[in-house]
């Protein structure tokens, strides 16, 4: 399976953990291809046209780069948003984080986008390292 697939896939199922409607069949109906044309798409035995690339990452809500695996920074997308989910759940972090709770949506999402953006800057900074 190549780094399409293996996105698409991961993405995919992601959703279908939350809501049970995103199937294979779900998706393909979506996006305009048939069922098989979908599956192929997630084993890496046939790569989408690039207006159907296009239209996958407008219904995941992620980029072409991301899906096709030339955007490592949102490679690491899932393991963010769960560090992020930590940080805002930790109590040492309940003064910094106070007003979340009760902020509206867009102000979260631009929040936790800052926090993607200071971890990612982060993540190969070692003990001792200076800050980028």
């Amino acid at each position: 399976m190549n780094m399409f697939g293996k996105r698409l896939k991961n993405i995919r199922e992601k959703k279908k953990s939350s809501d049970s409607k995103w199937t294979q069949e779900y998706v393909a109906d979506l996006i305009g291809v048939a069922r098989s044309t979908y599956t192929a798409y997630e084993n890496g035995t046939k790569q989408p046209p690039l207006e159907t690339v296009n239209k996958i990452a407008d219904l995941f809500g992620v980029s072409t780069d991301w899906l096709l695996g030339r955007d490592s920074t949102s490679s690491s997308h899932d393991e963010l948003d769960e560090e992020i989910k930590k940080l805002l759940n930790d109590p040492e972090n309940g003064i910094f984080f106070k007003d979340y709770l009760s902020a509206p949506e867009e102000k979260k999402k631009q929040l936790r986008d800052f926090m993607k953006f200071l971890l990612e800057q982060e993540k190969d900074r070692k003990p001792g390292d200076k800050q980028k």
